[in-house]
């Protein structure tokens, strides 16, 4: 049992998986808090800038 338990806890295989899904997550919880946060200034700019194309065409 002791060999089982020193085994167990040596054992970092599948450790950098959960690793690397830690960060993904982290990284999607940063971008949905940017979307959150900028969402209507980035539809006004988005907005100005399709006016600004169709005034251009004269449209």
């Amino acid at each position: 049992m002791k060999r089982f338990l020193t085994r167990f806890l040596r054992d970092e295989s599948g450790a950098t998986a959960i690793e690397y899904g830690l960060i993904i997550a982290l990284i999607f919880l940063v971008i949905l808090s940017a979307l959150t946060a900028f969402g209507a200034t980035g539809s006004g700019v988005f907005n100005g800038a399709m006016d600004a194309i169709r005034a251009a065409m004269g449209g």
